[in-house]
């Protein structure tokens, strides 16, 4: 397996983010906007650091099996493209990759209830987006699986995904506004907020990271439009990093336990989220199935 230096992204990237909350801080402050709790902040480190950690134990791991599996690919896209258009085409096969994995983290309860620590903030600021799940760095394997198969190589694939998960901290202020046309093609701050709103119009929309042209096609996208209340439907009101990261776990293992059938079990583990997610609340299947565990 190749080295990947990932260290030059860091450098310019991390000082940068520091800045960033720095001033939204002080921004805060001054403004009194109270755009950060300090509760909220540790438990947005507990978690960081618990990504982090599963990060380090399963990237060796994660990155093997992606080059693994390189060796295997239907096309061979180096040698068809130049460099600039390779790197290009990368960035949009890893945010379409992207969309999905994300849109299937709010629509099937086993990956909601990893996806849901990042939604569990009732704050919106720079600080929010490194409110990571623990077990984030292994949900998305099998999604991006997808990518060196099909020929993209895993060393620019690497790096173009801290970059863009580096993106993805921009669209978590309130500082910025809406920006006109780009908030038609791309992910902006304005269009993030409405992802990580409770209202009931906002619920399960805008999945998008550096695009927001997937919600766009694919009937996902909603406007900013009313002020938007963060947070879950039913906020889980603690800080706590391990009881967010169990939360929903505990639900399902509860569940489990009163199931009678392998289709009670199936749609468990593989049905709609509830009560946080508007697909969860509205699913004929997911009121059936609460009915046949109550009854």
């Amino acid at each position: 397996m190749e080295f990947i230096d990932y260290s030059g992204v860091y450098q310019i990237a991390i000082p940068v983010v520091i800045i960033a909350i720095v001033f939204e801080v002080i921004f805060s402050i001054f403004r009194k906007r109270e755009l950060y709790k300090a509760g909220d902040f540790f438990g947005t480190a507990g978690l960081l650091l618990g990504n982090i950690i599963v990060s380090l134990l399963f990237q060796g791991s994660v990155l093997s099996l992606y080059f693994f599996l390189y060796e295997f690919r239907f096309l061979n896209l180096v040698d068809k493209f130049p460099l600039a258009f390779l790197w290009t085409i990368t960035f949009i096969a890893i945010d379409f990759v992207f969309y999905w994995y994300h849109r299937c983290s709010h629509r099937v309860r086993i990956l909601w209830a990893i996806h849901m620590n990042h939604h569990s903030s009732t704050e919106m600021n720079f600080s929010v987006s490194f409110r990571q799940a623990w077990f984030g760095p292994i949900s998305k394997v099998p999604f991006f699986i997808s990518l060196p198969l099909i020929g993209f190589d895993p060393s620019i694939t690497a790096i173009a995904g801290v970059i863009s998960t580096f993106w993805g901290v921009v669209a978590h202020t309130q500082l910025i506004g809406k920006l006109g046309w780009m908030d038609g093609i791309f992910n902006t701050p304005s269009n993030h907020r409405v992802h990580h709103g409770k209202n009931k119009e906002y619920i399960d929309k805008n999945y998008g990271n550096l695009l927001i042209i997937w919600d766009r096609f694919f009937r996902t996208y909603q406007r900013e439009e009313k002020k938007v209340i963060f947070g879950l439907v039913q906020d889980l009101n603690t800080n706590n990093p391990v009881e967010i990261t169990f939360y929903s776990w505990k639900e399902i293992i509860t569940d489990l336990k009163k199931a009678s059938s392998w289709r009670q079990i199936v749609t468990i583990i593989f049905g709609a989220p509830y009560p946080n997610s508007a697909v969860g609340k509205n699913s004929s299947l997911r009121t059936s199935l609460i009915k046949d565990l109550s009854g």
